[in-house]
């Protein structure tokens, strides 16, 4: 994959994309963690004498809906430089000549996800070279992911290549043990991951509702818990091929509601009684787990314990997450929830790799190629 280091930018405009699809709350930035993520690069790139035109996405319009403008994120960068001015270019018509210039939402331009080739060249005809530091986005094709780089001399960005050189390094070279912890709502999400971890990690422990196509595979009640009947077989596979690897709960919280305010009770086992949902891990399952990544190499974590977001289904969650920022070993958490329970808990920065893509980080860990990243590499 080519680095910033096979680029010569100085007095170039760089096309740089980036990842800054960050939560607004009132048009307010509730979390600003993808655009720092992006500093490094920038300043990287100034630092060599370029000049930048940042292509971004956030959410999904439909439209040129107001109430998703890039402008947020640019007051932020802004600020973030010191005070250096970033200025939001309208449309592609009219994109002004500046030291860091950010395109307005590429999701307005009709054919950004359809890897319009046309787009695509619209792009590179605004820029020189092109440098992707989007991991969040790499495992789509899109025309400012993938098009327009087959058009311009290109190449990763700091945190891309930081990304890609993390994740595939966990599966080729880990530190033993190499531990994953899988969560989440659905197995389906997630059998290929489990399936990746299978043949290269010593311990898998799995929580989450996922947990319950498990149970169910093993002629276990699950009550009322969210158990996709999708799952079960797959789960059935798994549980053939990796009975010596693969941890389940042996105990869990229950909860008649999924509400904070809901009556709980705790289950010594994982029957789940008629008109009860299985929402978090129980103790003895966090402290097995917590001793486990607790003597770890590496870690790998994706995916939530139980429904954290709600207080009393919590604990599973933050006692994972406590043994994961405590342990010895390398530890890499895969974005999502797993990456909003670090924060939620005050953790974010006691892990040594924070993946900044969900979607693009699971693909990875898969064995799946992205788009965004191979045409760097070709």
């Amino acid at each position: 994959m080519r680095t910033l280091d096979d680029l010569d930018v100085e007095g170039r405009r760089v096309l740089l994309r980036v990842d800054f699809n960050v939560p607004l709350e009132d048009g307010r930035i509730t979390d600003d963690a993808r655009i720092r993520a992006a500093l490094p690069t920038i300043e990287a790139l100034r630092e060599r004498g370029a000049r930048l035109l940042l292509a971004a996405h956030l959410g999904r319009p439909k439209d040129r809906e107001p109430e998703l403008s890039l402008r947020p994120t640019a007051d932020r960068l802004s600020e973030l430089l010191g005070g250096v001015e970033v200025t939001l270019a309208p449309d592609l018509d009219d994109v002004p000549d500046g030291d860091i210039v950010m395109l307005e939402n590429v999701r307005y331009e009709k054919g950004e996800t359809k890897n319009d080739p046309e787009l695509a060249k619209r792009y590179a005809a605004l820029a020189d070279v092109y440098v992707n530091d989007a991991f969040g986005a790499a495992h789509r094709a899109h025309a400012s992911t993938e098009g327009v780089a087959h058009l311009l001399p290109s190449a990763a960005g700091l945190l891309l290549q930081r990304e890609v050189e993390t994740l595939t390094g966990i599966l080729a070279k880990p530190q033993r043990p190499l531990v994953a912890i899988v969560g989440g709502a659905k197995v389906t999400d997630k059998i290929g991951v489990l399936e990746a971890f299978l043949e290269r990690a010593d311990t898998i422990l799995v929580g989450g509702a996922m947990c319950f196509p498990f149970f169910s595979a093993q002629g276990h009640g699950v009550g009322d818990s969210l158990c996709e009947a999708e799952g079960i077989d797959p789960a059935r596979r798994v549980l053939d091929a990796g009975a010596d690897q693969l941890r389940l709960p042996t105990d869990l919280v229950a909860g008649r509601e999924f509400k904070a305010d809901t009556e709980t009770r705790d289950i010594d086992g994982v029957d789940v009684p008629d008109g009860w949902m299985g929402l978090d891990v129980g103790t003895r399952t966090s402290s097995a787990y917590a001793d486990v990544i607790a003597g770890a190499g590496t870690v790998f974590w994706n995916g939530p314990m139980g429904a954290f977001e709600l207080e009393p289904f919590a604990a599973g969650t933050r006692a994972v997450a406590e043994a994961v920022a405590a342990t010895q070993g390398t530890t890499v958490v895969g974005g999502g929830d797993s990456a909003a329970a670090l924060a939620k808990f005050g953790l974010d920065d006691r892990v040594d790799h924070l993946s900044t893509g969900g979607g693009a980080s699971l693909e990875l860990i898969e064995g799946k190629t992205l788009p965004g990243v191979e045409v760097l590499s070709s």
